[in-house]
């Protein structure tokens, strides 16, 4: 495509982009001048795209409000994010995508030129993402319902199952969803325990939508919200663990948890709170770094009882 053709299709991603541009934004983005801007609207009018204008001070071009065409063109950078994209949607393998990801890139493919087109393919069939693999027992089912509920805002009714817990039925507002280590969890207000909580979907049981409306936190964040749980942990049982390793082996091991750290002398100090000294007994037996447990006795026992069983079973 010639120069001109290339930036008469970019001023038309440009509108379609924005709500309003004025000649002066349009020209730097374009590198022309405002006569060559004008000169591209009339070609952009010609081919019957609807491009209105405003005059004065706050004036500029624009699109008839809800004119829109599919993607005309994309960059080599754009392409590379859209692929990786599908990757990354490929790995989280949630039943019944996988037809409508293959539809996705064969829309995209339809709309590229030919050196992207080939790109695109070349990263689908070249690149791979090693995510953590989406447990089995997610129940897909659950997240449309979720995603509407966040997306208008109205609360929901859950029946969720806490670690071996009966099932409990709770109104949740859901601000937000998160995919961590191969789970997908939801974290709201839980009008129950009026506090924000995060929920698991695999231990989901129901979820039915309600006509309460409410108004979500702004920039509510789900990850950085399950890293504050994380350093806030619920429990009975204070505990705390001096890690003998460094902060670079911890956070290649524990990912976002190792910001709860903190340096102390012999490796880093880990304070945290727990209502099974068995279940964290057995988190830390399986760190490929030593440890020393500060507190509480209970830990200690309960990891003793942990290598009992251990060497009980290689004796055998």
């Amino acid at each position: 495509m010639s120069a001109p053709t290339v930036r008469v299709l970019s001023l038309l991603e440009l509108l379609q982009s924005n709500n309003q541009l004025s000649g002066s934004e349009l020209a730097s983005h374009l590198g022309v001048d405002k006569r060559t801007v004008r000169r591209y609207i009339r070609v952009l009018e010609d081919l019957g795209i609807p491009v209105t204008s405003e005059h004065g001070c706050s004036g500029g071009y624009m699109l008839v409000a809800g004119y829109k065409l599919p993607p005309m063109m994309f960059t080599n950078e754009e392409t590379l994010a859209l692929s990786l994209g599908l990757l990354a949607a490929k790995n989280l393998r949630l039943a019944d995508t996988e037809a409508a990801i293959s539809g996705v890139q064969a829309k995209l493919e339809r709309v590229m030129p030919a050196k992207l087109k080939s790109r695109a393919r070349a990263i689908a069939g070249n690149i791979n993402i090693m995510l953590p693999v989406a447990a089995a027992d997610t129940p897909r089912q659950h997240l449309e319902p979720l995603l509407n509920a966040i997306e208008q805002q109205y609360s929901v009714i859950i029946s969720y199952a806490a670690n071996q817990q009966p099932p409990i039925t709770r109104q949740v507002d859901p601000y937000g969803l998160l995919f961590r280590q191969g789970r997908w969890y939801m974290s709201g207000y839980c009008h129950l325990r009026q506090e924000l909580r995060t929920f698991r979907l695999d231990r989901l049981h129901h979820v039915e939508p309600l006509t309460d409306s409410f108004i979500r936190p702004a920039d509510f964040n789900s990850a950085e919200h399950f890293q504050h749980s994380l350093n806030n942990m619920a429990g009975n049982m204070d505990v705390q663990v001096l890690l003998h390793t460094d902060q670079r082996t911890a956070a290649e091991v524990l990912g976002a948890m190792a910001g709860m750290l903190k340096p102390q002398n012999g490796g880093l100090l880990l304070n945290s709170r727990t209502d099974s000294s068995d279940c964290f007994a057995l988190w830390l037996s399986q760190l490929p770094f030593d440890f020393s447990i500060i507190q509480p006795p209970e830990l200690k026992q309960a990891l003793k009882r942990h290598a009992d069983k251990l060497m009980q079973f290689a004796g055998n």
